[in-house]
């Protein structure tokens, strides 16, 4: 993989303190930083201030009080984490609650919670008056590591996982490490799936490092990602490793598999389809289905799930063509995006996983 574009593309990581990281994406006039490290939700009255907002609306999935006085009259929403929120009703809503409030566009949104939080809150500010400067408090390690940065905003439809969204970059990204402290222990390995799949697209090595460590190198491959291929036109796909059979998952299991859960199942389902394609080696192979253990994530397919359930749904993932399914895979340059994958290979590879009750 030395030749590979993917392991120079991490963004530099600026120690600010020794609690206290941050990593730029660089986007011209839309650049902005990510804050990682205990205590960093204080900055959030300079931000407000450097953004030259006069109101905000603040978002938050968790107490009220979680999200500092960010320095000018602010509407507090309580919102909920869930895959059940993340829909257009629930953006025309909050749409509706800042008309009410008197939002302007030169005024900001501020959201606090997981990834679901990042979502809605994030297309709410992108459509609400052509759209809104949006800050994010991401509060869970999903959250942190991949859901906040990048400026990706999606809902959900019935027919699947973020069908209707669009890009809108933050002004400013505040992961405080602070929040990780109170998450239930399951959904703290739910993040590790994004740190376990960025093993394969250039972070190698995470697994033992201290915390604030992990999400600041995750989110300076992404961010380096990002400030290359803002809109998904060819090196940001690789950001999807393991996301084409985990989205499929989380909707075929009605989101009882969480989002990082089906990534850490499709990782291992990646490193398997693309062994089977003779892009990588047995070894390589077998490092997929370690790396995700490692990190005491799921690696087999849910109990009672039927593979063609999910070919059904992996063909409307948003990467796949008219004449074939599409996937992120390894190979002998790297992680790459691979067109037009024979069903019956998927179907043959998926039929071979192990499911729980076998695993």
């Amino acid at each position: 993989m030395t030749g590979s574009p993917v392991l120079q593309a991490l963004s530099p990581i600026e120690r600010i303190g020794p609690d206290h990281r941050r990593v730029r994406v660089e986007l011209g006039e839309h650049s902005y930083p990510i804050d990682i490290g205990s205590g960093v939700r204080h900055l959030l009255p300079e931000v407000v201030a450097r953004i030259g907002a006069r109101r905000a609306a603040i978002i938050c999935a968790r107490p009220l009080d979680a999200v500092p006085d960010p320095g000018v009259p602010a509407l507090r929403l309580a919102a909920r984490d869930g895959e059940a929120d993340k829909t257009l009703l629930n953006v025309e809503s909050l749409c509706s609650r800042f008309t009410d409030f008197g939002l302007t566009r030169s005024d900001v949104v501020i959201s606090c919670g997981g990834g679901t939080t990042t979502d809605v809150a994030g297309l709410a500010a992108a459509l609400y008056h052509r759209g809104v400067a949006v800050v994010h408090l991401p509060t869970s390690l999903l959250a942190q590591v991949d859901a906040s940065v990048g400026g990706k905003t999606a809902v959900n439809l019935p027919a699947g996982k973020n069908l209707v969204g669009a890009y809108w970059q933050p002004r400013a990204v505040l992961c405080d490490t602070d929040y990780l402290a109170t998450l239930p222990a399951a959904e703290r390995v739910n993040g590790y799936g994004e740190i376990a799949r960025a093993h394969f697209i250039g972070a190698p090595g995470l697994s033992g490092r201290p915390v604030a460590e992990q999400i600041a190198v995750s989110v300076a491959l992404k961010a380096g990602v990002v400030a290359r291929d803002e809109r998904d036109s060819g090196l940001r796909h690789i950001l999807n490793y393991g996301h084409t059979l985990g989205h499929a998952l989380e909707r075929v299991t009605n989101y009882a598999m969480r989002h990082g859960e089906g990534v850490a199942v499709g990782t291992v389902f990646a490193g398997r389809l693309a062994g089977a394609l003779g892009r990588i080696a047995p070894d390589r192979v077998a490092e997929h289905l370690a790396v995700v253990r490692g990190y005491g994530l799921p690696w087999a397919l849910p109990a009672g799930i039927d593979p063609h359930d999910l070919v059904a749904v992996m063909r409307l993932d948003k990467k796949s063509t008219n004449t074939g399914l599409t996937f992120v895979l390894d190979g002998p340059a790297g992680p790459e995006l691979v067109p037009d994958v024979d069903e019956e290979l998927v179907l043959a590879t998926l039929t071979a996983m192990p499911h729980e009750q076998t695993a």
